[in-house]
């Protein structure tokens, strides 16, 4: 900014013009703690108020819950909370959300609320949450109290694929002058910081691609002078130095203004004597100029418009199962604690499930061995950073299994504690502890979370103190006052409140019925729903054929654009049955009474038949081109579907390397050379369609099975018949590298060599570079642990290779096996595949 001086000096002949500046600036005196943004609703019944009105939903929905009438302690927490919202003026602001949400579930939107506003009885007595807080002893000052006297927070998760619905009703409720999204300040990682400052620096293209290999995605920003060998670079050369020091610098700048995931801000007066406002890139979007951290800071009321793609493969899940069984289902109606639906999540057959899918929670659930919905809950909540860090996992383990006796340090610890075995886990658990041994009331409990949330020195010096202190005067001793506000600590990084796991347990146990009783359904819905989870579609497909779902090809006479059912092979479904080998048999909807249904024809499982979403590069309107024209009359052959369908030669070929021809006679080399023998027709003889460009049949030599895989691999992502490994599964066994099989029967402790498809590389924060690979073969998967200096010393090869060979010791605890890596090497693929893996999440 210019000083005082040189403004004088640029307007030395208009010192009229400084004094009127200087006139202006001094009418000024707009404080930031002035602004207030008046959320009470415009559009209310006639003659009601906006707290009248909450209280009337809220009545009415304490009615529905509890239909012999509400407990006393339900009575009385509805009185408190209601109470606290009138003082604090926030009816508005309960009533925008039930709106919202009500809109989206009367145009067939799954929603769910989550976070602490499951804390509340007054959200879900109108609901917009599914939990019931007064069962599960929820701590409603998580969500608000008066000693905070800021804003609710409410985190409402719609399907993925339809908030743009929800977000567009938004809009067009309160108008884009007064409705718009917050935005987020998107700073640069790792990669991109060294890419950007090699440009400037003169890197050429292949240089930066090389140098972008060597970082990481959870990126330490150091660049090393191993990384910048490998990179082709000479460390000792004055620009790469350059690149290595500001790329450095440049890790964690400000890059662009982008939008929040979902935060909107709606306000009764117009936006802009509020915030700046700006359109935003997206069409049909506005955007505040300022972003999360200051609207909470400035005390703006802000509502969180969420995207779960699990939302989306649930109601996806729902049609089918309406559609082919005549069975209507809905969150609410999914049958409760179902002892096979926890046998299979028991042995951690969870794959393409919500929140206890991930390597972490397989390797957690044979330990846990959940039973209930609440074990269920605290799968969700224990492999988080808070409950490890404050190494409060094993012991919660040993208490649960009887191997620890469970103490309470103080009396009042018993009840906060008692359904964790005395191990808080919780966020509202930890809260409610500095209420009963350290003397604070539940807002300054909450406040608590908040400032070592924020990691100021400041804040968590004084915090510590305080609790420990408190702590020590109600009797408890040193090392336990210590070790609870470590686990605060972790919470206030990564806070993760009870509500929110019994949230996310709900539609996690869901997922997992659908999957259980549903699998066909449920992979359709998943391949639907992508990309989205955990997995990539070819694991997910493999996943479900191990558990009997027959999945068949893309097809021009059968596929649709979405993967969709069709009636299942009865012979196949006996053939499967019959294989007595099959690991997964037992988890399948044919166990029990469906091998008496086989005996009569009725195979219970329908199959899967992929969509065109799934070939490489294919339009959706070209697909529905595709579909309109064989609705009208089935497609004769290839040449047909080419003239009726308008189909383009590029998406033609796409199709032909898929396969799609197939009922047509023709495997993708002949399908390919018959479309490059079709020639259109010029403009003067248009609408004659398609010939042949003459000569001879020629013989086409058939594609081997290896090229077979790499073709299905590069077309559609995934093979349908045979595994890669397959191919050497042989040559793996006369070299002793097991695959899973085998290796579900080695003896713990054994030095072992495995090898297989990579489907997952992890590299979670708390695991101080601990490297988590997951290996799949025809049998199922294979996990890995690699410690850093193993990772680095094979870097190229355990980060980049699609498949693997893998020597190190077995460890076994339970049903759970780890081969703790010393040594990868190549592992020769004949289908030549591509990395297919998802890394580093």
């Amino acid at each position: 900014l210019r000083s005082p001086e040189d403004r004088a000096t640029l307007f030395v002949d208009h010192p009229e013009a400084l004094e009127e500046s200087r006139r202006i600036a001094d009418l000024c005196t707009f404080r930031l703690d002035e602004l207030y943004q008046d959320f009470t609703l415009e559009v209310l019944p006639e003659g009601e108020t906006g707290m009248g009105y909450l209280r009337k939903l809220v009545e009415k929905g304490v009615s529905e819950r509890w239909l012999e009438g509400p407990p006393p302690e339900v009575r009385a927490q509805v009185d408190h909370e209601l109470d606290l919202i009138e003082e604090l003026d926030f009816s508005g602001y309960f009533l925008t959300v039930w709106d919202i949400v009500r809109w989206a579930r009367t145009q067939g939107i799954l929603c769910q609320g989550r976070g602490s506003a499951a804390n509340s009885v007054v959200c879900y007595a109108i609901g917009i949450t599914s939990i019931d807080p007064i069962r599960m002893n929820l701590l409603f000052e998580r969500f608000i109290s008066a000693e905070r006297g800021e804003p609710p927070d409410i985190d409402v998760d719609f399907e993925h694929d339809r908030r743009e619905e929800v977000m567009q009703y938004v809009f067009r409720k309160y108008g884009r002058e007064r409705a718009a999204m917050v935005a987020n300040v998107i700073c640069y990682r790792d990669k991109l910081a060294f890419r950007e400052v090699g440009k400037v620096f003169g890197l050429g293209t292949d240089q930066l691609d090389r140098l972008s290999r060597t970082r990481s995605y959870w990126g330490a920003s150091e660049m090393r002078e191993e990384d910048l060998r490998e990179a082709g670079l000479d460390p000792k050369d004055a620009r790469v130095g350059q690149v290595a020091r500001w790329g450095r610098e440049l890790v964690g700048f400000p890059r662009h203004l982008g939008l929040h995931s979902g935060g909107f801000v709606i306000t009764r007066q117009p936006l802009v004597e509020i915030v700046p406002v700006e359109n935003a890139t997206m069409e049909r979007r506005t955007v505040i100029a300022w972003d999360k951290r200051d609207v909470e800071t400035l005390g703006l009321v802000k509502v969180d418009l969420l995207a779960l793609g699990m939302l989306s493969v649930v109601r996806r899940c729902f049609d089918f199962i309406r559609d082919h069984e005549g069975l209507s289902l809905d969150l609410a109606a999914v049958p409760a604690e179902d002892d096979r639906v926890y046998e299979m999540i028991r042995e951690a057959d969870t794959m393409g499930t919500f929140q206890v899918e991930s390597r972490a929670q397989m390797q957690m659930l044979p330990r846990l061995k959940p039973k209930t919905f609440y074990d269920l809950v605290v799968s969700v909540a224990i492999v988080r950073p808070g409950p490890i860090q404050g190494d409060m996992i094993h012991p919660y383990l040993r208490r649960r299994d009887g191997e620890e006796t469970v103490d309470y340090p103080h009396p009042a610890l018993e009840v906060i504690l008692g359904k964790t075995y005395g191990i808080p886990l919780f966020q509202e658990q930890v809260m409610k502890m500095a209420v009963a041994v350290a003397g604070f009331t539940p807002g300054e409990a909450d406040q608590l979370r908040r400032a070592i949330g924020w990691q100021s020195q400041l804040h968590i010096d004084q915090m510590r103190e305080r609790l420990v202190e408190g702590m020590l005067a109600n009797g408890l001793d040193q090392d336990f006052a210590e070790r609870i506000f470590r686990m605060i600590q972790g919470f206030g990084g990564y806070g993760f409140p009870e509500s929110h796991a019994a949230s996310f347990a709900l539609i996690g146990y869901a997922s997992c019925y659908l999957k259980r009783y549903h699998p066909a359904a449920f992979l359709a819905a998943l391949l639907n729903s992508q990309p989205m989870g955990f997995y990539r579609p070819h694991t997910l497909v493999a996943d479900a054929q191990r558990h009997g779902v027959e999945v068949r090809p893309v097809s021009v006479v059968d596929s649709g654009w979405d993967a969709h059912l069709e009636a299942p092979d009865p012979a196949r479904g006996e053939a499967w049955w019959a294989s007595s080998e099959h690991p997964e048999r037992h988890h399948t909807p044919w166990a029990d009474d469906a091998k008496d249904a086989l005996r009569f024809g009725q195979a219970l499982q329908p199959a899967v038949r992929l969509g065109f979403r799934s070939v490489t590069g294919m339009s959706e309107e070209i697909a529905e081109r595709m579909v309109a024209a064989r609705a009208a009359r089935p497609f004769a052959n290839l040449a047909d579907v080419m003239r009726r369908a308008e189909l383009p030669r590029a998406y033609a070929l796409r199709l032909a390397a898929a396969g799609a021809f197939a009922p047509f006679g023709l495997d993708r080399r002949r399908a390919t050379w018959e479309l490059l023998a079709l020639e259109r027709s010029g403009p003067l003889f248009a609408g004659v369609g398609l010939k042949r460009s003459g000569g001879d049949e020629v013989e086409i030599p058939r594609p081997s099975l290896s090229d077979c895989i790499q073709a299905d691999y590069e077309a559609v992502g995934m093979c349908l018949d045979v595994h890669p490994m397959q191919l050497l599964r042989s040559t793996m066994d006369d070299a002793g590298v097991l695959g899973s099989k085998a290796l579900r029967k080695t003896p713990a402790g054994r030095r072992v060599e495995v090898g297989g498809l990579v489907v997952i590389r992890q590299r979670p924060s708390t695991a101080a570079g601990v490297v988590f690979i997951t290996l799949e073969d025809e049998d199922g998967h294979l996990n890995l642990v690699v410690f850093n200096k193993i990772f680095e010393r094979f870097k190229p090869l355990a980060r980049d290779a699609p498949m693997l060979r893998a020597t190190g010791k077995l460890e076994r605890t339970g049903d759970v096996l780890n081969v703790v890596v010393d040594r990868f090497d190549v592992l020769r693929d004949p289908s030549r595949l591509e990395p297919v893996s998802r890394d580093f999440r």
